[in-house]
């Protein structure tokens, strides 16, 4: 992965998870704390070493609290703090980061930095507000202690580098996403056709949902007539249904669907397969989607094509990704 794509991908991830974080509490604007909070829910390794250190979610946006309301007591200042409210950003825009938050993540991409989720947590913890170092604090740990694990961890994942092999006449791709929650409740998630349009954006409703969850069975998917936000979709008329079919389910770590259109014969089937493993504070998912290459003159029509399918391929996978995770949050 070239230092460009690496650096457009954390800063997407990262920005998408603060603003959710910020829409939570009815804010338009991501500051630090909600890139520390970001960070913590992050699969890269600085996520792992904040989780390593016993930091999760929850604890870390008391301490969020706890330090707003600490610094304003500071000030003379007493306040009490609106209630946090579900995740809304993915239904509103207008949203922003602070000056010294963007300035931050450009810094963690200068010259020998890597760019990566890594760099950016070195960032914020030598932040000369102090704000980040407090918190962590407040959390029983230190910045020393939190950067000797991201160095630990930095290391095993450089030294274990597995390769996947690929699959023979099938175009693929993987991505990873780290969920707050334990094991058996993702799996079970994954596993309920219902909260398929949770997850996959191109359904927005499923008919006959009420059947089992068997391995083989079929359900009938609609697409969406609007986008979270309200905005209207234009869907073609042999797109608007799909079969949607469970074709692996091992309790608790695998789960797989296919997506099919019934109406456009000539589209290829999509396999869209979950791998969910323990991890500290929750459960790292492997998504992988993989489809049919086309043959005879089709794929050497679309070869030129194939830069564009590998960042919409990403872009779904991230999309499925990032809303599994706010499922859980």
């Amino acid at each position: 992965m070239s230092k460009f794509v690496r650096v457009a991908q954390t800063s997407q991830s990262l920005s998408l998870a603060a603003m959710e974080e910020a829409s939570r509490l009815g804010l338009r604007t991501a500051d630090i704390e909600h890139l520390f909070l970001a960070l913590v829910i992050n699969d890269q390794a600085a996520g792992r070493a904040l989780r390593d250190i016993g930091i999760d979610l929850d604890a870390a946006r008391r301490a969020v609290e706890e330090q707003h309301a600490a610094q304003l007591a500071s000030l003379g200042i007493e306040a009490s703090f609106p209630e946090a409210g579900r995740i809304v950003f993915h239904e509103t825009d207008g949203y922003a980061w602070t000056k010294r938050a963007s300035d931050l993540i450009a810094r963690s991409a200068e010259k020998d930095k890597a760019g990566d989720a890594a760099a950016v947590l070195r960032e914020l913890v030598d932040e000369p507000s102090g704000m980040i170092a407090d918190i962590l604090g407040r959390l029983g740990a230190t910045p020393a202690a939190l950067l000797d694990q991201l160095d630990a961890v930095d290391a095993s994942r450089r030294a274990i580098a597995p390769i996947a092999p690929a699959a023979s006449g099938r175009i693929t791709g993987s991505t990873e996403t780290f969920v707050p929650a334990p094991i058996e409740q993702v799996w079970d998630y994954l596993a309920e056709p219902m909260n398929v349009p949770q997850w996959q954006m191109s359904v927005g409703s499923i008919e006959h949902a009420q059947q089992d969850a068997a391995v083989g069975a079929v359900w009938s998917g609609l697409a969406r007539e609007r986008r979270p936000d309200g905005k209207p979709v234009k869907v073609k008329p042999k797109f608007r249904r799909r079969s949607i079919e469970l074709v692996t389910a091992h309790r608790p770590d695998t789960i797989a669907w296919i997506f099919t259109y019934p109406d456009a014969p000539r589209s290829t089937p999509v396999l869209t397969d979950f791998a969910l493993t323990h991890t500290n504070g929750g459960t790292q998912v492997s998504i992988t989607s993989s489809w049919s290459r086309r043959s005879g003159w089709r794929r050497v029509v679309g070869l030129p094509l194939r830069p564009i399918q590998r960042f919409i391929v990403w872009i779904t996978l991230f999309q499925i990704g990032s809303a599994i995770s706010r499922a859980f949050r």
